[in-house]
């Protein structure tokens, strides 16, 4: 008979730890996109901690304004690769407008080689810089359209963490040029078809 209710207790229990548990995750799950946070870190005193796994992200597009097609001196001679974090891209299909919360990546490389089988044309080299973009209307309040930029350097070893660049360096552009809340969405058509897909 104790064996019973020992028996009885064991599996009262055990079913109470699984309802909530399941309570936990069904919590997760149902929490709105617009609140989850990004997969990125600050210190206790609010640099930028250097991104992982960001290449596992949203691949947007990639640019490059090279140095011969502006007189040999372009401001932003490297190709642009630009990885957007999955909840930030899922809204952004869904509302066509950047969550607070989002976070673009934008990893640097050089020009390789100029000719290939395929033609002549501008192949990728060696990754040469890291920086990265996070609207957080909290943690920037002060900053242009609460977007803040950050470069860990255009030489590795990179830093391992970096504080946000002034203002002035990178907002008054984007402001003056970018098409879409402080982004170049014009020139990826990645952001332009997910756009359209939230009308």
């Amino acid at each position: 008979m104790l064996g019973s209710f020992r028996s009885n207790v064991a599996v009262g229990i055990a079913a109470l730890v699984g309802i909530a548990g399941l309570s936990y995750v069904l919590a997760v799950k149902a929490e709105p996109p617009e609140r989850q946070t990004a997969l990125v870190e600050f210190t206790a005193d609010g640099k930028l901690k250097q991104p992982v796994d960001y290449r596992k992200w949203v691949y947007v597009g990639e640019v490059i304004t090279p140095n011969d097609m502006n007189g040999g001196e372009a401001t932003f001679p490297e190709f642009h690769s630009v990885y957007m974090d999955p909840e930030g891209f899922a809204q952004y299909e869904k509302t066509g407008k950047f969550r607070d919360g989002t976070v673009l990546i934008k990893e640097l490389s050089s020009v390789g080689a100029k000719e290939a089988a395929s033609g002549m044309g501008y192949f990728q080299g060696e990754f040469t810089g890291l920086e990265a973009a996070i609207k957080d209307s909290k943690r920037f309040k002060d900053e242009p359209g609460s977007w803040a930029y950050f470069s860990f350097g255009h030489k590795y070893p990179l830093k391992a963490e970096t504080s946000k660049n002034v203002a002035s360096a990178c907002n008054q552009c984007h402001q003056d040029s970018a098409k879409t809340d402080w982004v170049f969405s014009q020139y990826y058509p990645v952001l332009r078809a997910a756009a359209a897909r939230s009308k």
